[in-house]
């Protein structure tokens, strides 16, 4: 493999990683705001993190007719993916709502293939199915169906729309990052999910007050923030120069990485079959790019 491709591999697991890690700051800071109001705090702090090295990169002028798909990308990979997944997880716990959410890099593979983007080879196929296997096992303690049936199929069926979501955005930001280098893109189609994020939480009296949190609430919001920034550009990053399923076969790090922080960190417990889930997972990405040079 070349430089290239390692930097890609590399930029994959950085998103991967922060993805997990955002996950947990979350869960943390969660309890002193509302969901849409945390997320314009997370996007515009990810903007702002991005506005300096844009400012000093050489820019490449947007085709007027590449503006609104690209903003769209954006609002579909920040505003409905998330606003999809924070409402099924009203219904189904957060342990099943990762093994939904897991089929992201399936449905990636499977859409890429029937628009004739990417070969549907073996070795990614078996790839993909270990990684969901693994998070199954990783976050198998806390998989529980409920006893009462109302508004569990709506909160799957949501999910697993977020991931469909999720694929679409994967799959059709490739030709602007062929055509843009990923920096520019991120810094636009980012803003523009923070001027979408901005009427959600309107409704929830974002702009009425200062918000207020604790001052290991601000840390967090300001992690999220910077971890948003980085991990959004390094995963465009690698799509550019990767195919859309190796590049979101590394979001199955998310979960793992969570659920591992989440027990140093925040003390949830995590049984020995975690190390298994983990093992899955990084078997899964080794032979999803063993025919790497392959489409």
């Amino acid at each position: 493999m070349s430089r290239t491709d390692w930097l890609a591999i590399l930029a994959g697991t950085t998103s991967g990683i922060l993805v997990g890690a955002a996950m947990v700051a979350t869960r943390f800071v969660i309890a002193e705001t509302d969901p849409a109001s945390l997320a314009l705090l997370r996007y515009t702090i990810g903007t702002l993190g991005l506005i300096i090295p844009f400012l000093l990169m050489r820019r490449i002028s947007f085709d007027r007719k590449d503006l609104l798909p690209i903003a769209l990308l954006g609002i579909g990979q920040f505003g409905i993916l998330i606003a999809l997944l924070n409402y099924g997880l009203q219904f189904i716990s957060s342990g099943l709502g990762a093994l939904l959410f897991a089929t992201f890099p399936m449905m990636t593979m499977l859409l890429a293939a029937v628009l004739r983007l990417e070969a549907l080879t073996i070795a990614k196929s078996a790839g993909v199915s270990l990684s969901v296997i693994g998070i199954g096992l990783a976050v198998s303690d806390n998989i529980a169906l409920p006893d009462q049936i109302s508004g569990f199929w709506p909160g799957v069926l949501v999910v697993l729309a977020s991931a469909f979501t999720g694929a679409i955005c994967s799959v059709f930001y490739r030709p602007y990052l062929k055509k843009y280098p990923p920096l520019q893109v991120s810094v636009f189609a980012m803003l523009a999910s923070v001027l979408f994020l901005a009427f959600p939480a309107a409704t929830e009296g974002f702009f009425e007050t200062v918000p207020e949190f604790t001052f290991h609430g601000w840390l967090a919001v300001i992690f999220i923030g910077i971890a948003s920034s980085v991990g959004y550009y390094t995963w465009l990053y690698a799509l550019k120069h990767a195919t859309p399923t190796r590049v979101a076969l590394f979001l199955s790090l998310g979960p793992i990485i969570a659920t591992a922080l989440g027990s140093a960190l925040l003390g949830e417990t995590v049984s020995g079959i975690f190390l298994i889930g983990l093992i899955s997972v990084i078997a899964g990405l080794w032979i999803a790019h063993l025919d790497f040079r392959r489409l």
